[in-house]
């Protein structure tokens, strides 16, 4: 892989995440989980290029994030769409996610963990994080559409800083 600034990427960040969607990975090369997520944002905030993830708050790869206060967005070629359906599936609690056929760990300079064949890697450091409040969503058809009784518990936002971009070499 090598190394670009975020400014590079020439693709839609918008159909990266909600269409092509990402592995967001926390922990060492020797003890780490990732997960599949589609909702997301890139942007500036606080002086920082900044990208948000969102993990509800039941999902074993929040530990991970909260432990270590990084994590990594892989994006991988369509013809991964169904080892990251495998890995937003499955909990890493239940399942040996981290040696799943088609995903192969591997450590970037840093000590983050990424996946072989990852086009795009962005590198995060948590700047802040925080749950959703029921109370604040404006439109409560949001509510009752993404948490509905047995959906799941609230979304925990984490904005991390952008400290290193990869790309493919190609």
């Amino acid at each position: 892989m090598k190394e670009i600034k975020i400014t590079e990427v020439r693709e839609n960040l918008v159909q990266l995440i909600s269409k092509d969607w990402m592995l967001v990975t926390a922990g060492t090369i020797d003890n780490y989980n990732m997960m599949t997520a589609s909702w997301g944002f890139m942007g500036h905030m606080w002086g920082h290029d900044t990208a948000v993830a969102v993990v509800r708050q039941e999902r074993y790869t929040k530990e991970f994030i909260d432990r270590t206060g990084r994590f990594t967005l892989s994006f991988f070629p369509h013809e991964m769409t169904k080892a990251l359906q495998v890995m937003g599936q499955h909990s890493g609690r239940d399942m040996d996610k981290m040696h799943y056929a088609p995903l192969r760990a591997e450590e970037l300079p840093t000590g983050q963990v990424t996946f072989c064949g990852a086009r795009l890697v962005v590198e995060c450091e948590v700047v802040y994080h925080d749950p959703f409040d029921p109370s604040k969503f404006s439109n409560p058809d949001l509510l009752a559409r993404w948490y509905a009784p047995g959906t799941g518990g609230m979304h925990e936002r984490y904005y991390g800083k952008i400290t290193r971009v990869w790309v493919a070499d190609n």
